[in-house]
């Protein structure tokens, strides 16, 4: 019937469904079902008006008087003929063993759902609100409170009699109503008031915002978040108010409490009805739009929002179009929002359907990544709440995932999956396999294979499978890299190592170190060495101890060039334990690597350096033969060598110098006499090892000298130089000298304690006398030593002066008297 309804709303639902916007990527926070089974028998003949929520039933009314009772999922447990005309409101209690109902036709009952209590009473005007005292099970607690023209509090007497009082009137009919503890708050046409119903005072007054809006066709929804929060939403305002105790000292004539608006806002939408979810607010709207084609204004799906509410305004969390029976026909009156405090469940009612409204679970949120194909994160959030979710398996998203890749065309991505998804469930490995093997991804089967637990199958007939393949396609690298895996697994390392090394492959080396397989390399030097000599070299040293040094070099004896490489990595790490290849290196390097010959005759001490001199004379290498020579101390065949051969006087004056032979400087003098440009470089060069004068008087007369004037301007200002610094430092010496002479005088001018501990170096008795009454005479020395006067031997006539006689006789050098002490 529903989907006759809708399909007779003609243009106006057309445009709606222009209106929505497409799909949103976000992920919503609820998730909505019809409320079905008796609701929808009952919406199929009637209309709903109101609706009640307990933890255990809810109570629905309807336009034609009736009150049901339902259960959790729709199924009618009971019904009351309450009226002929629209139950405007039903309230229960907590325990929800008592019900108050009211209607348009003045009609009141409160009455036990499990007991005989009953109120009837009928008024003459149309009663819009009802609520009872939230502990009404209680005897003391008989209290409930109805409005219409005005607002009336009924109280059971201590006789079982009721009677009424009246708790406000004057501002238009009573049109919402909620109780919560000792708290009333209500609205009508004017605004929102409380009520303490425990010191019979009311403690506040909001007043409402938008006047320009019919207060009976947009009502005024309240809420109460907690004991002290009511929640007020009126128009597109909503306010947050807190009621708090007044300080004592503020009393005065005030009532206890007071109330502070904690927060305001102003929404997109007029509001049909509020409820709390932890700190935020659900909030259900009624929605107007203009139509694009007709610029008629008509009413659209209602949203329910869920919001952040700041201090003056608020964040939107998220979003959702209701698409609920008879949208187009509804009225803001018409919708109301219910709510269960214990389960999050939020009841929207309108007159031909009920929505429930629930925060979604993990389930659901797998349901929405799944739906999306975000099947990564819908598995990572399946592991993270196993235990929390029922509707979904694990295994169940991993092949979902795996499925997915392989249809994308993502065939190693997904055979890298299979490890972690499939675990050790044999079957599904085999099928997986005939899966990447069906669709001829060879590559992802070689994937598969490595990722494969070897334990979960017969590793020879996969082994006999892929040779089966090879002889079809000898060359296929991807299978022999996957006969190689196979191999591995099976512990036939050699094959293995075969197969890798003919495909040069990078982990061949990781196989060895991981399986010791040292001995099976043995005779694979060779082949390893072709592969990657650095790598080879590197691991045959760091394993000297199971594949000695020996071994390596007759296994390369038949490729020198290689041996080489390895004999240098040797001599590099230590220069010692090779020594009996020295001799053999010498040629290697003179044939494979020259550059590095000369440094490793220099680093050499086991080298034979005749054997080594015959080799760099056959091959000419003239550096390496000036080494030698000059090694061996034959200097001035060095010499000579780098004359006649190298023809290089710079490098002959640098062996000279390094030399520092002066017969060497002769005979390099001697030959370049007669060679101007060699003249040229000793004038340069010569000067702070020889004395220049030696050349210059040597070099013949009329002899063309090639930049003569430059060189001799060098000598010139080189001696110059030698002569500054020479005074520099003499000036420095000069200046040393005389400071620390004054320094000498310093220390020698200043007083020396001279007291009974001190003895006369001569005598060994106390310097000074015990008798202090008797005259005495001290000389006391710089170098510290005292005598007694008459204990120093009289100076000579030809010299007056005094000296030491310890520091005399022992070279330190005379010390004269400073001080002379008389008595």
């Amino acid at each position: 019937m529903a989907e006759a309804e809708e399909q007779e709303t003609g243009s106006l639902e057309e445009s709606t469904e222009e209106s929505e916007e497409e799909e949103s990527e976000e992920e919503p926070k609820l998730k909505y079902e019809r409320l079905s089974n008796g609701v929808t028998e009952i919406l199929q003949k009637d209309a709903a008006s109101c609706m009640i929520v307990h933890d255990k039933f809810l109570a629905l009314g309807t336009h034609y008087g009736k009150v049901y009772l339902l259960d959790v999922q729709g199924n009618i447990t009971q019904k009351f003929d309450v009226s002929p005309v629209k139950i405007n409101q039903i309230s229960l209690d907590e325990s929800g063993e008592h019900m108050g109902v009211c209607s348009e036709d003045g009609k009141v009952q409160v009455f036990g759902l499990y007991s005989g209590e009953e109120f009837h009473e009928t008024f003459d005007c149309p009663i819009k609100i009802i609520a009872v005292h939230p502990h009404f099970v209680r005897s003391s607690c008989k209290q409930f409170v109805t409005g219409g023209k005005k607002l009336l509090l009924f109280e059971r007497s201590w006789m079982n009699r009721w009677k009424s009082c009246v708790l406000h009137e004057g501002e238009g009919n009573i049109r919402s109503v909620k109780w919560r503890g000792h708290l009333i708050a209500w609205a009508n046409n004017m605004g929102v008031k409380i009520f303490d119903i425990t010191s019979k005072q009311r403690i506040t007054n909001v007043p409402r915002d938008d006047v320009s809006l019919r207060p009976d066709m947009y009502p005024c929804s309240l809420c109460w978040k907690d004991n002290v929060t009511l929640i007020i939403g009126w128009g597109a305002s909503v306010k947050i108010c807190s009621v708090k105790e007044r300080h004592a000292s503020e009393m005065r004539d005030l009532p206890s409490r007071y109330v502070e608006i904690v927060s305001q806002f102003e929404t997109e939408f007029y509001i049909s009805g509020l409820a709390p979810l932890c700190d935020q607010l659900v909030v259900l709207s009624y929605v107007k739009e203009i139509s694009e084609k007709t610029e008629r204004e008509y009413c659209a799906r209602p949203r329910l929002d869920i919001i952040q509410p700041l201090p003056e305004t608020c964040e939107e969390i998220s979003s959702d179009a209701l698409t609920v029976r008879g949208f187009q026909e509804n009225e803001c009156r018409d919708y109301h929002l219910e709510y269960s405090e214990g389960e999050s469940l939020f009841y929207i009612v309108s007159p031909r359907d009920v929505v429930v409204a629930k925060e979604r679970d993990q389930d659901d949120h797998i349901d929405w990544l799944l739906e999306k194909k975000k099947y990564e994160e819908a598995l990572m959030a399946a592991e993270i709440s196993q235990r929390n979710i029922k509707r979904h398996k694990i295994l169940d998203i991993g092949l979902a995932y795996i499925n997915h890749l392989v249809e994308r065309g993502e065939y190693d991505i997904a055979a890298r999956k299979c490890q972690k998804i499939l675990g050790k469930n044999a079957a599904l490995w085999e099928y997986e396999v005939y899966k990447f093997k069906e669709i001829g991804q060879l590559k992802g089967f070689a994937t598969l294979i490595r990722e494969w637990p070897g334990d979960l199958y017969n590793n020879s007939v996969i082994v006999q499978a892929v040779r089966d393949h090879l002889k079809k396609d000898s060359q296929n690298k991807t299978l022999l890299k996957t006969l190689a895996e196979l191999y591995t697994y099976d512990k036939n390392y050699g094959n293995a190592l075969e197969i890798y090394l003919t495909l040069r492959h990078k982990d061949v080396f990781q196989l060895i170190h991981k399986h010791n397989l040292f001995s099976s390399i043995k005779d694979k030097i060779v082949l390893l060495m072709d592969f990657d000599s650095e790598k080879a070299v590197d691991m045959l040293l760091d394993n000297e101890d199971k594949i000695s040094i020996k071994k390596v070099v007759e296994e390369l004896e038949d490729r020198p060039e290689l041996q080489h490489v390895y004999l240098h990595k040797l001599f590099k790490r230590d220069h010692h334990k090779g020594q009996r290849y020295h001799e053999k290196q010498i040629s290697l390097y003179a044939e494979y690597d020259r550059p590095n010959l000369l440094p490793f005759l220099r680093d050499s001490t086991h080298c034979p350096l005749e054997k080594a001199l015959e080799i760099c004379q056959q091959r000419n290498f003239v550096e390496e033969t000036v080494y030698l020579l000059s090694r061996m101390g034959n200097s001035r065949s060095a010499l000579k060598m780098i004359m006649e051969e190298l023809h290089d006087v710079d490098k002959a004056i640098e062996f000279a110098k390094e030399q520092d032979d002066g017969e060497l400087w002769e005979d390099l003098i001697l030959y370049s006499i007669d060679k101007p440009p060699f003249i040229t470089g000793l004038l340069n060069n010569i000067g702070t090892h020889v004395d220049p004068i030696l050349l210059i008087h040597r070099i013949k007369e009329g002899m063309e000298i090639p930049n003569l004037r430059d060189s001799l301007v060098k000598i010139l200002q080189d001696y110059n130089l030698q002569i500054l610094l020479r005074e520099g430092c003499k000036k420095i010496l000069v200046a040393d000298s005389l400071s620390l002479l004054k320094k000498m005088h310093r220390t020698q001018m200043k007083g020396v304690l001279v007291d009974e501990e001190n003895i006369c170096e001569s005598c060994l008795s106390p310097i000074l006398p015990s008798d202090a009454a008797k005259p005495f005479s001290v000389v006391v020395f710089h170098c510290r030593h005292m005598f007694h006067k008459e204990c120093l031997p009289v100076p000579s006539m030809n010299s007056a002066a005094q000296f030491c006689n310890i520091c005399s006789a022992k070279n330190r050098g005379p010390g004269s008297a400073i001080l002379e002490m008389k008595k």
